[in-house]
């Protein structure tokens, strides 16, 4: 199987646009996490233009928010990162409108990459999704954007 071209990933760029975190982004999800030293945490409450059946809310539009969950706990950490792999369970549906709890944490660090836990919960605690993820580090972020209590501004896109 032939592998795709290099490129190089500019974590300086693209923020304001990201799908998960963009603000300008006009179909994004404009997931907003803050972070207390060791999770990173979001909520947001989807609607029907996230659906799959009627109600319920696509299990894509989910993982993607465990994706993006897992990048913003490595961007408090002070890296920038990209995913390298990803298992993700769904155990609940999520009903639209049904406000959902996202938090992440670094599990493992080891230098390029790390292993990161990430949840989506009811906010009485009910299980929707989980996922566990390697992501590979891409560069260490300037010390004051990291370990901030919101997103990092400017250089600091995953």
């Amino acid at each position: 199987m032939k592998i795709g071209p290099k490129i190089k990933v500019d974590t300086s760029k693209g923020w304001d646009m990201c799908f998960g975190c963009g603000k300008d982004n006009p179909i994004g999800l404009k997931l907003k996490f803050e972070w207390d030293g060791k999770t990173a945490r979001a909520e947001f409450t989807p609607h029907q233009n996230h659906q799959g059946w009627a109600d319920i809310v696509h299990g894509g539009i989910l993982f993607t928010i465990l994706d993006e969950a897992m990048g913003y706990a490595s961007i408090f950490a002070g890296m920038s990162c990209v995913t390298a792999r990803m298992q993700a369970r769904l155990r609940c549906p999520a009903v639209v409108g049904e406000p959902l709890i996202i938090t992440s944490t670094i599990a493992n660090n080891e230098k390029k990459l790390l292993t990161i836990e990430a949840t989506i919960t009811l906010k009485d605690g009910t299980l929707i999704a989980e996922a566990t993820g390697t992501m590979f580090v891409l560069d260490h972020l300037p010390a004051e954007n990291s370990n901030k209590q919101e997103k990092p501004e400017g250089n600091a896109r995953r």
